[in-house]
């Protein structure tokens, strides 16, 4: 190879140019390979394409006998190109034929070759086939001749990109671009989603690839990294980011890889070998996520993530393009792709459009998976790798039931799925008819199937899913979504709609319940939490910044006036903290009152038990309150010391094992006793097993999703719940390690033809 670096640029020129010309495809990769070995001085260039039967095929070659082309094959990990298509790593050998993997193939001719240099054909770190060049002499390839290699690599990517060479295969055979995949992650909301994917956070999609001026694209790398640098510096120094620990670690990563040397290196060296800026960041992002994806140490696996945000962001500041500017129209039968998301970010997704949901990271209880199910939205999450394989618009299966993820399925697999869905349509026909029949068991008694509801978007369902009123309205969500805190005005408009809606059936809503994982981007902490979930959040954020309080309690007594307002109060730790809260209220009540305001016929003030402290708080809160309401999800998280977004640990424990159902139970007697009704309005009341248990320790009032009634209400119109309750009384006396109580409630669903 010429010892300056016009070699690769000339080449990329040509390379651009046979690729721009009409030709048929196996012509055009003749050319290619013709080029690429001339302007090498290597005797040999060979491209092998990866199918998606794991067979590397060679497409196209010079050098080698022509007669081999889409004969030659190798299994992936067979032979020196097959070790680089399983490794996404290059090969530079002086000597081939002597490396333990080699394998000879009597159709190629290539005996008489010795040197050897080959590199991964990558595309969004994907290995889509194998660059290959060979000489007879014995001598190893310099470090610019495989940096040029791999520029070369990066253009056949594309090229294989486009399809075109699909014309190119034998019939029933596909390229591995398109080739099916099957996933599988954990269940965190039932349902089947037929559609096509939309990326969250799309791939920035470089079209322009080849310089004209290398100087001149330098010049806009490095404005683009100074830009780049600047932002995130910015965002340290601000007060609401500089002082989140988790969010400042994370920007602490990205500047750690802004300034980094290797990377900007390699960077320039791209763009010196003729490539333009955006095209040598997706290079070098598409080869440094190969290498890492290979990496065993799970911790700089997960680096990775930060690294291709990085790398989005730059690409984002060379094309000139915002958050706005990369929004695509969604698709009707969207089915979104994501890492992680927000639960406002969920929310600005046209609801009618989703289909489904895929995580790669997340917890069944984390709030993005609590709105997706309040919306009904099946969703599988901790799918490692849905990101990277995907392209929007591919086909896509998501099965919310056992936890599957079908990309780009054959078409058998697309009849066996579609007619589930029509399947699930006929059973929901079967829940709507149940709409407006009686909540009671199979021995008489009423059991109250209330929704949980947080958006106007929910309030429709309260009809259509029957439900005897919302037991929970989430009224921190009207925040999350909005860019500023919503004014008192704004508020009352709100909850009036909200009770309009619901005409004679009882809201309860709960106070604002900000914080831990619930931030809102316009709201600034004041100090430093190392655990937000034990920190500064819900009743103790309100009583410490009563303002935010009383602005609601005013929209809230505006917005009931004439009817019933029920109120209820999150993380309670303390029952003074009660009386701090009626306080509150009762000054905003006297308030109104002074100025002729219509006030609400009667006001209920309840309590939600999610923190473990008021277990021994329990016959004063009872006295101090007119209801209670459990949050089985942070109480369990608390009791059990779970992260419930923690994925290595969220599953761990099993809410309706015999200690927690035995707190649960301990719960219920007391509001009985005192004559005060408890309500259970975690996620445990959406799935009809852990129902049946609840209603067996005691349980006749459970808030849940919406979609979730109709199955509910199925299983309590057949459950012979007397029976039922016997039978969980000697499970919860068993104090035998090895009791099963969800296999016992199992064994009796199916022992009554109990639907679950």
């Amino acid at each position: 190879m010429r010892e300056t670096t016009a070699g690769p640029r000339v080449l990329l020129k040509r390379l651009r140019e046979i690729m721009a010309e009409p030709a048929e495809p196996q012509r055009r990769l003749d050319r290619i390979v013709r080029e690429i070995a001339q302007n090498m001085v290597a005797e040999v260039c060979s491209l092998y394409i990866l199918r998606a039967d794991s067979v590397l095929e060679l497409y196209a070659t010079e050098g080698l006998n022509p007669k081999a082309v889409h004969l030659a094959q190798l299994r992936l990990g067979q032979g020196l190109v097959g070790t680089i298509a399983a490794s996404a790593r290059p090969l530079n050998l002086s000597d081939a034929q002597k490396h333990p993997a080699f394998a000879y193939l009597p159709e190629t001719g290539e005996e008489i070759y010795h040197s050897f240099l080959g590199v991964p054909v990558l595309r969004a770190g994907r290995t889509l086939g194998v660059l290959v060049v060979q000489n007879r002499t014995m001598r190893h390839y310099r470090e610019d001749e495989v940096e040029a290699l791999e520029t070369v690599a990066m253009v056949m990517a594309e090229l294989i990109a486009t399809g075109d060479l699909a014309r190119l295969t034998r019939p029933g055979i596909e390229l591995d671009l398109r080739r099916s995949v099957h996933l599988r992650g954990h269940v965190f909301n039932e349902g089947i989603g037929l559609g096509h994917v939309v990326l969250h956070e799309p791939r920035v999609v470089v079209t322009n690839l080849f310089n004209e001026d290398s100087e001149q694209e330098l010049e806009r790398l490095e404005q683009a990294l100074s830009s780049l640098r600047l932002s995130i510096d910015d965002m340290l120094s601000r007060g609401d980011v500089a002082f989140e620990g988790e969010h400042r670690a994370v920007l602490e990563a990205y500047r750690m890889f802004a300034n980094d040397h290797g990377w900007v290196r390699r960077l320039e060296e791209a763009v010196r070998n003729g490539l333009t800026a955006e095209a040598a960041v997706e290079k070098v992002q598409s080869d440094m996520r190969a290498r890492m994806l290979h990496m065993t140490d799970p911790y700089l696996r997960e680096r990775m993530s930060d690294f291709d945000d990085l790398a989005n962001r730059l690409l984002r500041q060379l094309m000139g393009l915002d958050p706005e500017a990369l929004a695509e129209i969604v698709p009707k039968d969207a089915i979104l792709v994501a890492r992680s998301m927000g639960a406002a970010e969920l929310l600005d997704y046209p609801r009618e459009r989703l289909r489904g949901l895929v995580l790669e990271e997340g917890a069944a209880t984390s709030h993005i998976v609590i709105v997706a199910r309040a919306i009904g939205v099946p969703t599988v999450g901790q799918v490692k790798g849905a990101v990277a394989m995907s392209e929007n618009g591919d086909a896509i299966i998501v099965d919310g039931d056992d936890g599957q993820v079908h990309l780009r399925p054959q078409a058998d697999i697309e009849a066996v799925y579609a007619e589930k869905v029509r399947f699930r349509a006929r059973r929901q026909k079967l829940y709507r008819e149940l709409r407006n029949s009686p909540s009671r068991t199979k021995d008489g008694v009423s059991i109250e199937l209330l929704m949980n509801a947080g958006l106007a978007v929910d309030l429709p369902q309260l009809a259509q899913s029957g439900a005897a009123g919302i037991g929970l309205f989430r009224t921190e969500l009207q925040f999350m979504i909005a860019s500023t805190f919503p004014k008192v005005e704004a508020q009352e408009r709100f909850y009036r709609e909200v009770l309009d809606a619901a005409g004679d059936k009882p809201v309860t809503f709960r106070t604002i319940d900000i914080g831990g994982d619930k931030v809102l981007p316009y709201f600034k902490s004041v100090q430093h939490e190392e655990n937000p979930a034990l920190g500064w959040r819900a009743i103790r954020l309100t009583l410490d910044r009563p303002g935010l309080l009383r602005t609601q309690i005013r929209a809230l007594l505006k917005a009931a006036g004439g009817r019933e307002l029920k109120l209820m109060l999150p993380m309670v730790t303390e029952v003074d903290e009660i009386r701090k809260a009626r306080e509150i209220i009762s000054r905003e009540v006297r308030h109104l009152s002074k100025f002729a305001y219509l006030l609400p016929t009667s006001l209920k003030l309840g309590a939600m038990i999610e923190v473990p402290a008021l277990l021994w708080q329990l016959e004063e809160l009872m006295q101090a309150v007119d209801f209670v309401s459990v949050g089985s999800n942070d109480l369990f998280q608390f009791v059990t010391a779970t992260d419930r977004g923690n994925t290595l640990i969220a599953d761990r424990f099993d809410p309706i094992g015999a200690p927690f159902l035995r707190l649960l139970r301990q719960i219920a007697e007391a509001g009985q006793a005192a004559h005060t009704p408890v309500t259970l309005c975690g996620e445990l009341a959406g799935r009809p097993i852990s129902a049946m248990a609840l209603l067996a320790i005691g349980f006749r009032s459970i808030s849940m999703a919406a979609a979730s009634i109709g199955p509910v209400k199925a299983m309590v119109r057949e459950l012979p719940l007397g029976e039922l309750t016997d039978l969980m009384e000697k499970a919860l006396a068993n104090h035998s390690p090895v009791t099963d109580i969800r296999a016992e409630l199992m064994q009796f669903a199916s022992s009554h033809d109990i639907p679950l």
